[in-house]
């Protein structure tokens, strides 16, 4: 049985059993802040998100948290935490009640394999799996000549070159720098590469870096990075690189950054199928 979370208090001990699991806790309520934002917040915001609890004979056995934006029919799990293999058939199956033709995107933990074997089964897509790193002792007088802020005059060169495939693309950003910081690397004129960075946290993040493949190994991606921490300062700054990217992995250690164990995330994407409906589901039992 599902029901809707109305309020912290109703999961508050759930969510607290969970800290530390190695293999069932969440990578974005790894700290109070993400915990504030992902959780408490999105409770708050039902007009934008839906939290579920999932009950057995009144017992809470699972808490999952989703991002919904109903205009653009995507959804997107920002937590999921249970134990027991019950709970994840009966969230997917809300998901194909509410939600039928939506992009939904999950971010969980990458050894939770209830869930990965689900939407394995659906034929889901599976994004290779991300290491968390965090800054740690910054490098100081690290180059940044080139790199200057997101402005009019290069507006439209960022989006040409903005990586498409995600939610995020350059005309969106563009339109939400309350929420990012965007960086570009210029060479004679041209945009060479970009870093979007979340700016309204205390521990932000780079959300998305690239420089041109022929612009590569020239020092541009460093230089990006550089002034992404020289700005954001003095807060702390996250990112999360593919496990096996040794090159880029390298590259963040001689900045400061160090690995964090036991909060990789793993992304993976799956399209709602349309053909479950509401008319023919079973009632969702509302608190």
């Amino acid at each position: 049985m599902i029901r809707i979370i109305k309020a912290y208090e109703e999961c508050r001990d759930f969510v607290s059993g969970f800290i530390g699991d190695p293999r069932f806790s969440a990578p974005m309520l790894s700290n109070e802040e993400q915990v504030q934002y992902n959780l408490i917040k999105a409770i708050e915001r039902p007009d934008s998100h839906c939290v579920l609890g999932v009950y057995c004979e009144e017992q809470m056995i699972g808490l999952f948290v989703f991002l919904v934006l109903r205009e653009e029919k995507y959804v997107e799990m920002l937590a999921g935490l249970s134990r027991e293999k019950d709970a994840y058939p009966e969230v997917l199956h809300y998901l194909e009640q509410h939600f039928p033709g939506f992009s939904a995107d999950f971010v969980f933990n990458p050894d939770n394999d209830l869930l990965k074997e689900l939407l394995e089964q659906r034929k889901a897509e599976f994004e290779p799996e991300q290491q968390k790193m965090v800054l740690g002792t910054p490098v100081p007088g690290l180059d940044t000549t080139g790199v200057e802020l997101l402005s009019e005059k290069y507006t439209r060169q960022y989006c040409a070159i903005h990586n498409q495939d995600m939610y995020w693309t350059g005309e969106k950003v563009a339109e939400a720098q309350d929420r990012f910081r965007t960086l570009l690397a210029i060479h004679e004129g041209k945009v060479v590469g970009y870093v979007d960075v979340t700016c309204t946290y205390n521990e932000n993040e780079p959300y998305d870096l690239l420089v041109l493949e022929e612009y590569r190994r020239m020092g541009y991606g460093r230089k990006l990075l550089a002034k992404a921490l020289e700005m954001n300062q003095p807060n702390g700054m996250m990112l999360l690189v593919d496990a096996d990217n040794v090159p880029a992995i390298s590259l963040y250690e001689s900045m400061g950054f160090v690995k964090v164990q036991g909060q990789n995330n793993l992304t993976v994407h799956w399209t709602v199928p349309e053909h479950e409906r509401c008319g023919n589901a079973a009632p969702v039992t509302k608190k």
